[in-house]
């Protein structure tokens, strides 16, 4: 696959500050992620993912992530984020899932917490079937809480094939991207990465590293460099 025909969509997520929102654009970010569940150490208030938004050039998608969360927080976050995609992290079932997305008229990504044990079973290709009307499976592992847990699950345990456009995620750092990307872009219609913990300042939870934001981005596009 070429790079320049598909360049693997960018998500950095769990952004708090108006600097890391800067870094990230300017690194090449193609979506900023901004937590709205308040026990995450990540969390930001509609308001003030509002704020952090208006950064963002119109090529830049702001993506609001939601765990269990009621219409009413979805319509408030949305009103202080327009344009915002949304992203499902919780137990929502497909019916929630497109009742909550319509309501808003926002499309939407939906969280597959895989399992880490490789003796567990998940079966991701009925889970993409069940939420068929998501834009796109984000694919995280499954830790205690909401994601954002800075553990990767076995790649190679996904089927071969996949009909969904697939996002990974969990425990994705600078290190390990390039080889994700190889590993999972001929299972899907298409492949995008977002990293969180991976990028941040060790030991501190929702703020971000500039030079391992830049090293995140660079080696996604080395993956893509790869025919």
């Amino acid at each position: 696959m070429s790079s320049d025909a598909h360049p693997t969509f960018v998500k950095i997520c769990g952004l708090t500050r108006e600097a890391d929102v800067l870094d990230s654009v300017a690194a090449g970010a193609n979506a900023i992620g901004f937590v709205m569940y308040p026990p995450s150490a990540r969390y930001v208030a509609p308001e003030r993912a509002g704020q952090l938004a208006k950064l963002l050039p119109s090529d830049v998608t702001p993506v609001l992530l939601f765990v269990n969360a009621s219409l009413e927080e979805v319509e408030a976050a949305c009103l202080a984020v327009p344009n915002a995609l949304l992203q499902f992290h919780g137990d929502e079932s497909p019916f929630e899932c497109d009742r909550l997305a319509q309501a808003v008229q926002r499309p939407y990504w939906r969280a597959a917490r895989i399992p880490t044990d490789n003796t567990a079973s998940f079966d991701l290709v009925k889970f993409c079937q069940d939420y068929s009307n998501a834009q796109a499976i984000l694919l995280d592992a499954h830790v205690d809480g909401y994601g954002g847990g800075g553990k990767t699950f076995n790649w190679s345990q996904l089927p071969p094939n996949v009909n969904a456009h697939l996002v990974l995620s969990g425990g994705l750092t600078p290190a390990n991207v390039t080889d994700g990307i190889r590993q999972l872009r001929p299972k899907a219609l298409s492949l995008a990465v977002d990293v969180s913990s991976g990028v941040e300042l060790e030991g501190h939870k929702g703020l971000k590293d500039a030079r391992k934001i830049q090293e995140f981005v660079a080696a996604v596009k080395a993956a893509d460099a790869i025919e």
